[in-house]
């Protein structure tokens, strides 16, 4: 349970202690920004969606992929790291991964120490959400996988079952494959930002921190190729078992055909034999028709077909 003294402590972290050395910054929030840009020299219309070096900042965009609800939401964050001061322009409402960070640094107060430290906290955090976006991407495609084996299941057990709309089927692995794409392209840049950091005098075991975070970032990339192959291979079967059954539909049209038009064929041929003067016309006919009947479909049987 929360307490007021735990309260007090939280708020006098957040106001006293981060604010030494970092500043959020709304991107609807102009009077602020003019305000730091006369006073600090920052200015993020400069940085735009690259990588730029100033005399004062060192500029960095980041693309944030994160889980709201049961839905997925994209956003850009921009880092200015200054000798002294880390400003990030960032959404204008609140923006949840960097509670994370946050919580983060009040177990390590030590990263509160210098820009660089909160900078680590906070590419900790997105790496975090990063990672919680593939595992949800993840879980997607292995609910597909399962629908998919149950359809690869009931053909052979010759059960009417399995995935109801291929084309369903394939938009729900087109959402997680823009999913885990966008994941694969943020991870990049959150390794070009975390390998922009170095720990300032008098903080040196921060350098082995952003080893560690490095090594997570590029273990998320490795982890989103992982699901970006699946998503290729469960692309691959579902068009693969849309062909089979379309050959299924094409084999069934094929068996009714030779079932009924032999027969069909026979009876109408029957209307002009009354009129052939042989004895033996209609005994003939009516062999011939049940034969006709009989014969296509225990050869089909024979042969399996019907499975």
């Amino acid at each position: 349970m929360t307490t007021l003294l735990d309260a007090v402590t939280a708020d006098h972290f957040d106001t006293e202690v981060l604010q030494q050395h970092w500043i959020p910054l709304a991107k609807d929030d102009t009077d602020t920004a003019a305000v730091l840009r006369e006073r600090l020299g920052v200015d993020f219309a400069t940085a735009r969606d690259r990588v730029r070096e100033t005399d004062d900042f060192l500029y960095i965009p980041v693309v944030a992929n994160y889980k709201r609800g049961e839905t997925i939401e994209r956003e850009t964050i921009v880092f200015a790291l200054g000798n002294e001061f880390l400003v990030t322009l960032q959404p204008s409402e609140h923006f949840g991964p960097f509670d994370k960070a946050v919580a983060k640094m009040r177990r390590n107060p030590a990263l509160t120490g210098s820009a660089q430290g909160v900078m680590f906290a906070l590419l900790w955090a997105l790496n975090e959400t990063s990672e919680r976006v593939i595992d949800y991407a993840s879980e997607a495609l292995a609910a597909v996988h399962d629908e998919i084996e149950t359809a690869i299941d009931g053909h052979q057990r010759s059960r009417v079952t399995g995935v109801a709309d291929p084309r369903l089927t394939l938009s729900r692995m087109n959402a997680a494959e823009q999913i885990v794409s966008r994941v694969q392209e943020s991870q990049l840049r959150l390794a070009h930002a975390a390998r922009h950091l170095s720990p300032p005098a008098g903080h040196r075991e921060l350098d082995g921190l952003i080893g560690i975070l490095i090594a997570d970032i590029d273990a998320v990339q490795q982890h989103a190729g992982i699901q970006h192959d699946k998503v290729r291979y469960l692309q691959q079967s579902v068009l693969t078992w849309s062909q089979v059954k379309q050959h299924q539909i094409l084999r069934v049209v094929t068996m009714i055909t030779a079932v009924f038009l032999p027969p069909t064929l026979t009876a109408t041929l029957y209307t002009w034999i009354p009129d052939v003067q042989w004895q033996y016309g209609l005994p003939a006919a009516t062999l011939t028709t049940v034969l006709a009947a009989v014969l296509p479909p225990a050869y089909i049987k024979k042969k399996g077909w019907l499975r």
